[in-house]
């Protein structure tokens, strides 16, 4: 069950040349929950994830992030991104770009990860002045985590896909914050990546987290989330509970969806649980 409002999104509009690519977008993201953001190439997805964070254009709107835990007694104190400084942005929002190599620049995965710390306040290497950000997590505990076993020696641009995506996402959740936006992350991942991924959004989203998914990839949504929100044309045209959205959608249905409609089933392990539980019955 969904929790606290983490970020309140009113009226925000992006615009390019004068052309809308979001129009006066409403949108609520809640601790524990899981989003995919669905939507055709051009729909708006990426400048709706960058206005939210901080870092991209904002032509109208306002974006307020909850400080603290869900529900703390300084959780009204909430911010705006745009109008933070980069790290104290990190902290309200993470994202993840659709190439994660473009937030790795170092010559090794220790060199990132200890960058990290550093600028995250955490750590051996923080220094004296971040003893607040000092109680989390160090980005090399984290990336333990996610994906165990990689070599602090390696570079990062020979890692796999996966393993690069679980280096960017320790990069940002070493800032503990509470949003985490993920832009188009299973592009390039295999089955067994894509499965990995799913774990690790479930943890995040388990710990209180709010994580929004922009994704084409149909399948992966109905596996992993629990709300779809549709973008088109800079508008949401759908937004509502992963079952009801995309099984009413032609173009996003999943092909299990498609095939036994219309039951409400999405995935191959859910009509696995419940062909079990009805051979236990008889």
């Amino acid at each position: 069950t969904p929790g606290a409002t983490l970020l309140g999104a009113r009226g925000i509009t992006v615009a390019y040349r004068g052309v809308p690519a979001v129009r006066e977008v409403d949108l609520d993201l809640r601790a524990g929950e899981v989003t995919a953001l669905m939507g055709r190439n051009g729909s708006g997805k990426s400048s709706l994830l960058w206005a939210l964070q901080g870092s991209g254009p904002r032509t109208a709107g306002t974006v307020r992030v909850a400080r603290g835990e869900p529900g703390a007694a300084d959780r009204e104190k909430g911010g705006d991104p745009k109008k933070l400084s980069a790290a104290e942005a990190r902290r309200l929002v993470g994202l993840v770009p659709q190439t994660p190599t473009d937030l790795l620049y170092l010559e090794s995965v220790k060199q990132e990860l200890d960058q990290a710390d550093v600028e995250s306040g955490t750590g051996a290497g923080a220094g004296a002045g971040t003893a607040a950000g000092a109680r989390g997590p160090s980005a090399r505990a984290i990336l333990d985590r996610l994906a165990p076993g990689i070599d602090g020696a390696t570079h990062p641009r020979d890692l796999s896909e996966g393993q690069k995506l679980a280096l960017v996402l320790a990069i940002q959740l070493v800032a503990a914050p509470r949003v985490l936006l993920l832009d188009e992350p299973t592009r390039g991942l295999d089955y067994r990546a894509k499965t990995q991924l799913i774990a690790m959004v479930d943890e995040l989203a388990a710990e209180g987290r709010s994580v929004v998914v922009s994704t084409h990839d149909v399948e992966f949504a109905a596996r992993a989330a629990d709300r779809v929100v549709v973008l088109a044309e800079g508008d949401i045209v759908a937004d509502g509970p992963t079952t009801e959205v995309i099984v009413a959608s032609p173009v996003f249905a999943p092909q299990v969806a498609k095939i036994l409609a219309p039951l409400p089933y999405l995935t191959v392990d859910q009509v696995t649980a419940v062909l079990r539980d009805g051979e236990a019955d008889t």
